[in-house]
């Protein structure tokens, strides 16, 4: 196991690394940020004095060697715009998106598995088939599009839910979360259900499909012919075999779900580094972007690390070997 994760940190240093040189090279080729945050009643020298200023006046191969050197301390730089910490920005922004994300993912296994199972065990039953005409909605429908439409009905018409804002927080280690109080969650419930549609279908799909082909392995067949009640056979035989696949999927998604809640922050106004992300973008404050950016690559390397060990506890056919493959 140690070796294993040794590995896997090397592996993942070369990926940072190389990703850290994409981003940075793709970043700093967009735009002029000066042209955005100097008034253009601005002289030649004052567009200098900017432009040394931001430190956009070296070769951009020695901008990326001092970038990386202050990365390796902890510093990511420092926002053009708001002249605080890009870091900083983003771990103040991270508590609501985080919430948001792991809030969806909660409801995609809530909800997707239990249906998901369901179809899986009786695919002709009437509630099956509505069941997967319902996933196939999630799928198409747009985000932005539902998001305005929960809006509409939850919020304008029947008035039951907050429609923007993060609402009230409760504090826990430190910082502030809005699952802890009432206010906070009824500000949630929206964004989390429309970031969680897709997830949901997923799930869905993907639980019926594990279940159909495992209901027809000898394993099954022989827990039957055994006597076992279905409900043991159910969740013992079946519902255990089908967990890799969806702890698979689950895991990437989270990451995903982090990195691609700019809609969903954006519609419903939910302060998280998802709009951060879009407001940066607008005025091109470049350190901010990519510290972003940076911040997203090491949450899926985290993740995939953390499903890759998941793997070995819920089966113990997968092993972790020592030797690359």
């Amino acid at each position: 196991m140690t070796v294993y994760l040794v590995r896997r940190l090397i592996q993942a240093l070369f990926v940072v690394l190389a990703m850290s040189v994409i981003v940075f090279v793709g970043v700093f080729a967009i735009g002029d940020p000066v042209e955005i945050l100097i008034s253009p009643d601005a002289d030649q020298i004052e567009r200098e004095r900017a432009v040394q200023a931001l430190g956009l006046d070296l070769p951009l191969w020695q901008q990326y060697l001092v970038f990386l050197g202050n990365a390796l301390q902890g510093d990511l730089g420092r926002s053009f715009v708001f002249n605080e910490p890009a870091l900083k920005l983003i771990l103040q922004r991270m508590p609501a998106t985080l919430e948001l994300a792991f809030g969806a993912m909660f409801l995609s296994i809530l909800i997707g598995l239990p249906l998901g199972l369901y179809a899986g065990l009786r695919p002709n039953a009437p509630a099956s088939k509505a069941i997967m005409a319902g996933s196939i909605l999630g799928f198409s429908l747009p985000t932005f599009w539902v998001g305005l439409m929960l809006i509409m009905v939850f919020a304008v018409q029947l008035g039951w839910l907050p429609s923007t804002g993060r609402g009230d927080t409760g504090t826990l280690f430190g910082l502030h979360w809005s699952f802890l109080t009432v206010d906070g969650l009824a500000h949630m419930a929206m964004p989390a259900l429309n970031l969680a549609l897709f997830k949901i279908s997923l799930v869905i799909r993907l639980t019926r499909a594990g279940v159909r082909e495992t209901m027809l392995m000898d394993y099954v067949k022989f827990a039957r012919a055994k006597g076992l009640s279905p409900a043991r056979v159910t969740f013992v035989h079946v519902f255990k075999n089908i967990l890799i696949p969806v702890v698979t999927v689950v895991g990437l998604e989270l990451g995903s779900t982090i990195a691609f809640s700019v809609v969903t922050e954006s519609v419903f106004a939910w302060p998280g580094m998802g709009k951060l992300i879009i407001d940066s973008i607008n005025v091109l404050d470049r350190p901010v972007i990519v510290a972003y950016l940076m911040i997203i690559v090491l949450m899926f390397i985290t993740i995939n690390l953390i499903v890759d060990l998941t793997y070995s506890m819920l089966d113990p056919r997968v092993r972790l070997e020592t030797k690359g493959t």
